[in-house]
């Protein structure tokens, strides 16, 4: 599959759905307990859910899905709209971030 640059697929000033997937390398553990090292890596979640919604709102980001992995992650996202009302469980409140905030 060819790879393309952010600039030819995310248009400005249009509404946009996107499913990113972030993996792991060389056995690395994202989350949960490594089976060749017996270490348990479950308290990175937390952090990555934490980045997550910080990064959603610095970027101005809808959070429309995501689930984390031992070894990856997958995010459905968007820009613009409002698309669905996410919340993580467990959480403070909605990932979806007000983009009016970000306009002149």
């Amino acid at each position: 599959m060819p790879t393309y640059a952010r600039r030819q697929i995310v248009i400005e000033d249009r509404v946009g759905v996107y499913h990113c997937i972030a993996r792991c390398v060389r056995r690395a553990f994202l989350c949960g307990t490594d089976p060749y090292t017996g270490q348990d890596y479950s308290h990175r979640k937390e952090w990555i859910l934490n980045r997550l919604r910080e990064l959603a709102g610095l970027f101005s980001v809808e959070v429309c899905g995501y689930s984390v992995m031992s070894n990856h992650l997958h995010l459905v996202g968007g820009n613009g709209a409002r698309l669905w009302s996410t919340e993580i469980p467990g959480s403070t409140g909605p990932l979806r971030m007000d983009s009016a905030r970000w306009q002149g």
